[in-house]
């Protein structure tokens, strides 16, 4: 007899006894086979992922993202500095000029080879004579180019203005990179709202800071620039060439230097002292800056420049 059977003799006993059963009780023994089948069988998922993992994963790819800062280019323009579609002015036109011998250098179309052409170092004799104004205009007026993209680096770690001229906040940048063997430049570079410019800050103020500026880690990172951004052209504003010995040990690994004079105040014995310090420099290019034009009264870039190959002196 079933299970079935056997349960429903049982329940007619049990009324013939005169035990009262309600009609909609459950059986008390249900078929083993319906018993099985009733009992879910349990699945086996994949546990959640903990809440912390997704926010870990999006940190570590904001980490290799561009850090984008945005240029005020109308303040930036009230300061004297050039912005891309501004309306045409004498300093765009004298850097037009200044820029094309440059570019053909550092992108091998020059008359002769130049190696580490797209490095290219802006420094002066001493301090005040207008370098880094000079380093910034070049920079945003080879970014106006349609084929060239260009990384500024400010290399003068004693006296830092690049970022301070630009009205950007501190960062870091070149001497974190040269303390910290596993920081990456892409991990400091700015990348602004100018499209083709990019910033590499001086970084974190150092004790020893021109130390590093002169280290075997910075001939490296030089070295490395050179390879992985050859397509870039990289300006490196310097500290002055007679106030310390750094832009002379980063002179000896640029392709081209270009040394700002003050026209009317650096003396003529300062720039010929040094000259002689970037003597193993394949060009070199001079700006004499404040020249004092005829047309008006004030001051400006003139046409006053010149560039030279090697030991030329001229």
């Amino acid at each position: 007899m079933s299970l079935i059977e056997q349960a429903a003799k049982r329940l007619e006993q049990l009324r013939q006894a005169g035990v009262d059963i309600p009609e909609e009780s459950a059986p008390l023994a249900p078929p083993l086979t319906n018993h099985v089948q009733a009992t879910p069988k349990p699945e086996v998922a994949e546990p959640p992922p903990r809440p912390a993992e997704a926010p870990a994963k999006m940190a570590e790819a904001s980490t290799h993202a561009p850090n984008l800062v945005n240029l005020d280019l109308e303040t930036i323009s009230a300061s004297g500095l050039l912005v891309p579609n501004a309306a045409r002015s004498q300093t765009a036109d004298e850097f037009r000029v200044i820029k094309r011998p440059l570019i053909a250098n550092a992108m091998g179309k020059g008359t002769t080879p130049v190696a580490n052409g797209n490095l290219i170092m802006i420094t002066s004799a001493l301090p005040g004579e207008g370098k880094s104004f000079s380093a910034i205009n070049l920079a945003i007026s080879i970014a106006m180019e349609l084929d060239n993209t260009v990384m500024l680096v400010d290399a003068d770690v004693a006296r830092p203005s690049i970022l301070n001229m630009l009205g950007l906040p501190p960062s870091k940048g070149l001497l974190d990179v040269l303390q910290n063997n596993s920081l990456d430049i892409s991990g400091v570079m700015l990348k602004t709202n100018i499209e083709k410019l990019s910033i590499l800050p001086s970084g974190t103020p150092h004790p020893r800071a021109t130390e590093l500026l002169a280290s075997d880690a910075m001939i490296r990172l030089l070295d490395d620039m050179s390879t992985r951004y050859s397509d870039r052209i990289i300006i490196f504003d310097s500290p002055p060439l007679l106030l310390t010995t750094e832009a002379r040990v980063l002179a000896t690994h640029m392709g081209q230097v270009v040394m700002v004079v003050n026209a009317e105040n650096t003396a003529q014995a300062a720039v010929k002292q040094a000259i002689t310090t970037i003597e193993s420099c394949p060009v070199k290019m001079m700006i004499l800056n404040q020249v004092r034009t005829p047309k008006s009264a004030g001051y400006g870039y003139g046409y006053e420049y010149g560039y030279g190959y090697g030991h030329d002196k001229k």
